[in-house]
């Protein structure tokens, strides 16, 4: 597996978590796992439980495009997360 492929979703979600998903004084969270035989799944968790993003425009659209899937999910209250699987 391209590790560029790993790092470049990483570097996307993570920008996306501090540019949208601030909360002043919280963090976000990254977990990274090996899933399925070798697939990666990238999942960035912020304090900030608004609407999870739609469309991919802009860093969303690299995720779609470098990932095999990628969605996201509420909660608990207050969070929001964004994952990607990519995988061989």
């Amino acid at each position: 597996m391209p590790f560029e492929d790993v790092a470049q979703v990483v570097a996307e979600l993570c920008a996306n978590a501090v540019t949208h998903g601030r909360v002043p004084g919280r963090d976000f969270r990254l977990e990274l796992s090996v899933i399925d035989g070798g697939r990666v799944r990238v999942e960035v968790h912020d304090s900030r439980g608004d609407e999870p993003p739609g469309e991919p425009r802009y860093g969303l659209a690299i995720v779609d495009a470098l990932s095999d899937r990628w969605g996201s999910s509420q909660g608990p209250v207050p969070r929001k997360s964004v994952w990607a699987e990519l995988g061989r």
